[in-house]
């Protein structure tokens, strides 16, 4: 079963990372074919479909799953079947709800956004990006508890290769489309806009049509499982629900949580902007800040967490067993490895950040600034995401509430007057203290609850902070050796420079890691078993 397990978890993983992987790099063609201005719609389109999404199914393949296996364990596959079926029906209607709710908010959201008649885009343009995004609701919440249903069975391979079909897809539709309306058809980059954020809908149809495939392989089993089930334990509907929404409600918030922020911003950031002169460019600002960095930024944050999530089930597990030792060891780990792995990769994007904003999409010295002043938020993003997992397993849901609700609540109050004194700065300052409120309460909270001490934890952030200041002189001088013989001009002198710099880094980083014990205490027996051949 552990075997199982971590196969499992891997496969997922790896399905979640290259459909990650893959959202970032197809920004890069779709920047080149629409530009700078136009690609400003498709920010405002997909952080209202995100809140959507997230509130239509946030949790949903994690909560079936948990109840499908629950019930399977006694034997009793008949209810695991019950909630797919009936399940089927409650997800269209969600479905159903959302798209009409999105599709005639558009207007009014629009009208939130657009605060001056200086700013680039209409109010019917906003609104008709928003309504042509708003198809995918009708099949993404299907995909959530077909996926659900089958991970609940230890089926993990669906999940995996139906997102990832799922985006590509979608990346080829929304590169081929605009493609085709901007240099075939003529039309302007506005248009094809419209066009890529349907893409959504056709890349959800074809990740349906990848579960319905594996539904087909899997049902012969499923029904025979369903013809030995033991004696159904006769779970009402009501029951039902209400177990599964006792599951689902606590991940809503931390799903939609970063959406939302990113919401205050698309509502209040051009307001602030326009009241100090700044309209005519405050689109294109909002959409380097929630959009273009945003999805860089959150490469970090993605790599971090990854690792970290793995051992929340191990700190559940020793908290159910009262294992002070076991909490105290796994807690450390946690937060060491989080920021072992996310800080250097801050570091290099702080220090690197012209030359991935030119790689990435143009020499720009405003996006270039943008990104290396949110680079840092990434730790806070990855210290929420990490403790709020932490609170779930400990079962301190109504904590993640609060501290969620309470960051988003300065976030908001903050916003506007930051925006009027530092710019775009302000809006980052504003996300960082929301964060920093919620990450704060957070570990307050598992501190008390966990009777969490720890002085060598302190000790081994030293250490890391050490490391990572010897990395960032060196990575600082030899990108000036390098523009001191030639400036990065264009995009591959820039990827050059980024993988020297990155080569540097990883092996002054790596070295000294090794060196001090610090990588082998972290990662455990295979690397200190790998390192002794290394000399280490």
């Amino acid at each position: 079963m552990s075997s199982n397990l971590v196969k499992g978890t891997f496969i997922l993983t790896i399905g979640l990372f290259l459909s990650k992987a893959l959202g970032l790099l197809y920004v890069i063609p779709f920047y080149a074919i629409v530009g700078k201005e136009s690609i400003g719609l498709y920010q405002y389109a997909y952080i209202p479909y995100n809140i959507a999404l997230a509130i239509a199914i946030s949790g949903a393949p994690l909560a079936i799953s948990k109840f499908v296996a629950k019930y399977n364990a006694r034997g009793d596959y008949a209810t695991g079947r019950k909630l797919l079926k009936s399940g089927m029906l409650v997800m269209a209607v969600t479905g159903i709800l959302s798209f009409l709710t999105l599709y005639f908010l558009a207007e009014p959201i629009a009208k939130l956004v657009r605060k001056d008649d200086e700013q680039i885009f209409t109010i019917e343009e906003i609104a008709n990006v928003i309504r042509w995004v708003s198809y995918a609701l009708l099949a993404v919440p299907l995909m959530s508890i077909v996926r659900g249903f089958l991970q609940g069975n230890q089926k993990m391979m669906p999940t995996s290769v139906s997102q990832l079909v799922e985006q590509v897809v979608r990346i080829i539709v929304v590169l081929a489309g605009a493609f085709i309306v901007v240099n075939f058809m003529h039309g302007s980059p506005k248009t094809a806009v419209n066009f890529a954020v349907f893409a959504a809908f056709i890349g959800a149809l074809a990740g349906l049509a990848v579960l319905f495939k594996y539904w087909k392989s899997y049902k012969p089993e499923f029904d025979h499982l369903l013809a030995n089930s033991t004696s159904s334990s006769d779970v009402s509907f009501k029951d039902m629900y209400k177990e599964v929404f006792a599951y689902i409600l606590p991940f809503v918030l931390v799903g939609v949580i970063n959406p939302l922020y990113q919401f205050v911003d698309m509502i209040t950031f051009n307001e602030a902007m326009s009241s100090i002169g700044f309209a005519k460019v405050t689109d294109i600002y909002l959409t380097m800040l929630n959009f273009l960095t945003h999805k860089v930024v959150m490469i970090p944050v993605m790599i971090a967490t990854g690792f970290s999530m793995a051992l929340i089930p191990v700190i559940t597990s020793y908290y159910a067993k009262n294992d002070q030792k076991g909490i105290t060891n796994s807690l450390d780990q946690t937060y060491q490895i989080m920021l072992f792995l996310t800080v250097p990769i801050v570091i290099g994007l702080i220090v690197l950040s012209n030359e991935f904003y030119q790689f990435l999409y143009e020499k720009d010295a405003m996006g270039a600034e943008i990104l290396a002043n949110y680079a840092p938020v990434a730790i806070l993003f990855g210290l929420y995401t990490v403790t709020a997992a932490i609170l779930q397993g400990i079962d301190r849901h109504k904590w993640i509430v609060f501290t969620s609700l309470l960051g988003l609540f300065f976030k908001l109050v903050l916003n506007i007057p930051l925006i009027k004194i530092f710019e775009t700065n302000g809006a980052i300052m504003a996300t960082s203290i929301g964060y920093t409120v919620a990450v704060g309460i957070n570990i307050a909270i598992i501190t008390k609850t966990l009777n969490y001490r720890s002085k060598m934890v302190f000790r081994r952030l030293i250490l890391i902070a050490i490391l990572n200041v010897i990395m960032l002189i060196a990575v600082t001088f030899t990108l000036k050796g390098l523009t001191a013989i030639s400036p990065a001009d264009g995009k591959m002198q820039s990827i050059l420079y980024i993988l020297i710099c990155a080569t540097v880094g990883a092996a002054i980083y790596g070295y000294l890691s090794l060196k001090t014990g610090l990588a082998q205490k972290l990662f455990g027996e295979r690397l200190t078993r790998f390192t002794k051949k290394l000399g280490f």
